[in-house]
């Protein structure tokens, strides 16, 4: 930089009188000067970007998680290196019904748990299983739309989505899913996957009032709360036992006493309608 500097102020000095040599060279001197502080700033920016970095660094080895800024191509048939992109896959063989391609993303001992469902599906049987009930329910124009996909350290990975009908979104299908992966030989593979549903029940503040209202139960009844939560299973098979000897009996003729008759009300309604619309199509041609 200072020979570009010097070079042309020595050529066009020539024949000048000394005055403007010194206005010229006063000039250069003050660029010179101000290319080296910005060459100065330049430097202390990249100083402080560089222990930013190192900030932001533990920040997410806290966190283990970082967000993945592109993806890999969805179309591409092999297994990349990345466990964002093994879960891109997972999800474009679902929408695609790609169930042979899906298998190969899956380990042996593979563990899949909807959180929608009493119990997590184990083993990589049960799991395509699953999958495969999944893709035929979604039919031809359900697909999913993966929003955001993070990837975490030792082969953690989670993802954000929602369906949609022919590009529409369908309401109350958001859901997160967190997975678990590894590597064998040079593919990716998923190990376990949890997977997070919204609810259609929007209870908002009642949530908070129920919460406190079992956490008070759980201060003033200790031990019992330590049975319940180590075997919450057996509760609710001993609650549905009383139900069934005591409330079941009861409780299920007026529930299909209630059924026949909104069914009865309903063939009902239909059959008002359809008379009306024969009499207007009579009156009305």
């Amino acid at each position: 930089m200072e020979a570009l500097v010097k070079f042309p102020a020595r050529a066009s000095c020539q024949g000048i009188n000394s005055d403007i040599t010194k206005r010229l060279s006063l000039r250069f001197l003050s660029s010179k000067r101000t290319c080296n502080l910005h060459f100065d700033k330049i430097q202390i920016q990249q100083r402080s970007f560089g222990s930013r970095k190192n900030v932001l660094k533990k920040s997410w080895d806290n966190s283990r998680i970082s967000a993945i800024a592109s993806k890999g191509d969805p179309k591409s048939g092999e297994n990349l290196f990345s466990p964002a992109e093994t879960v891109d896959q997972f999800y474009t063989c679902i929408n695609e019904k790609k169930l042979t391609q899906l298998s190969k993303y899956l380990s042996n001992d593979a563990y899949f748990d909807d959180y929608a469902f009493t119990k997590p599906f184990q083993g990589k049987k049960a799991v395509m299983h699953f999958l495969e009930q999944l893709s035929t329910s979604m039919g031809q124009n359900v697909k999913f739309r993966v929003r955001h996909i993070c990837e975490g350290e030792n082969f953690t990975a989670a993802a954000n989505w929602h369906l949609e009908w022919k590009k529409e979104q369908i309401p109350f299908t958001r859901g997160c899913t967190f997975f678990k992966l590894s590597k064998e030989g040079d593919n990716i593979i998923i190990r376990r996957a949890e997977v997070l549903i919204e609810s259609p029940i929007k209870p908002g503040s009642i949530v908070l009032t129920l919460l406190k209202t079992m956490t008070s139960l759980f201060d003033d009844f200790p031990k019992a709360t330590q049975w319940f939560l180590r075997s919450p299973h057996a509760v609710i098979n001993w609650i549905m036992k009383i139900y069934n000897i005591f409330v079941a009996p009861f409780l299920t003729p007026l529930l299909g006493g209630y059924i026949k008759l909104w069914s009865f009300m309903i063939r009902l309604l239909s059959y008002a309608f359809n008379l009306a619309m024969f009499i207007s199509n009579i009156f009305f041609k």
